[in-house]
């Protein structure tokens, strides 16, 4: 074997050991200021975190889960959002992995929100196990979150795919704030970015999604952007706000390269700044 063979062996190795190591160690927090004109005033400086795409399964177990938990815990959120694609694998299988889903703590609320990979492993038994963990399941619906006199709207959608498995599970962001106040700010978790087409007819204020990874490695960074109108970070559609979550673990081979994982705080602010919203990157140790 030459020297070029053995030096591009090496760097294979090199890159390989990286890019498990990004997979497997724990989230970057993202923190994100989203600025609404109509948030009411007892909402400034409200916390939401998110996280999303576990994906508990073969290579993902209680320990990750464990450590997801406490990393979403210390940040003291109002409230939690997960955004689908929690589970890859059946109840039977999972359910001791999944159980420390259990100690998530807000005093607003735990919200949880189907993805296409809940389908995939028979999404109804775990909507009925998640619930039992204490997650508030939005399936085209919503809650009224109050704080002091004011209330803002959080909806949740089932995932852009779900129909083709569970034919009353149309996702449908319209219908799921049906009969609501047009004044409310309005919040919607949806897996997949192509929910924003629907969530801008309907007039919210920002969705939350994940299901994209940001690409997680190449190549398959190149074919999400065919199929999706945003990939990660936040951008301004039409008259709201969208937020993609690069994910909290990974899915396939335990591998990212140069798009690390993550867990996001988004603090809520009535001040608009809106060309530029602030924006900070932190690691958690």
């Amino acid at each position: 074997m030459n020297a070029a063979n053995l030096t591009a062996l090496g760097a294979s190795a090199l890159l390989t050991g990286y890019g498990i190591y990004e997979a497997r160690r724990l989230a970057h927090l993202e923190e994100i200021t989203i600025p609404i004109n109509k948030l009411p005033a007892e909402f400034e400086g409200f916390r939401i975190v998110q996280f999303t795409d576990v994906h508990i399964g073969p290579t993902i177990k209680r320990k990750f889960v464990e450590s997801v938990v406490e990393q979403v815990n210390d940040l003291k959120p109002h409230l939690i959002a997960c955004t689908g694609d929690m589970v890859d694998g059946s109840v039977t299988d999972l359910k001791d992995d999944v159980a420390p889903l259990r100690d998530l703590h807000a005093p607003f609320g735990k919200f949880f929100v189907t993805g296409n990979h809940e389908y995939y492993v028979n999404a109804l038994p775990w909507i009925e196990e998640l619930d039992k963990l204490g997650l508030t399941i939005l399936l085209n619906d919503n809650r009224l979150v109050k704080k002091g006199s004011s209330e803002i709207l959080i909806a949740g959608v089932t995932d852009f795919t779900s129909d083709r498995f569970v034919e009353d599970h149309k996702s449908d962001p319209i219908n799921a704030i049906n009969g609501t106040r047009d004044n409310l700010t309005k919040i919607l978790l949806a897996h997949q970015p192509k929910s924003i087409f629907a969530a801008a007819q309907a007039c919210y204020d920002l969705q939350i999604s994940g299901h994209t990874h940001g690409g997680q490695y190449i190549p398959w960074a190149y074919l999400v952007t065919i199929v999706q109108p945003y990939i990660a970070g936040l951008h301004k559609h039409e008259n709201m706000w969208i937020y993609v979550n690069r994910g909290t673990g990974y899915w396939g081979p335990p591998m990212r390269i140069g798009i690390p994982s993550e867990v996001t705080l988004f603090t809520l602010t009535r001040q608009q700044n809106e060309e530029n919203p602030k924006k900070s990157h932190q690691i958690l140790s």
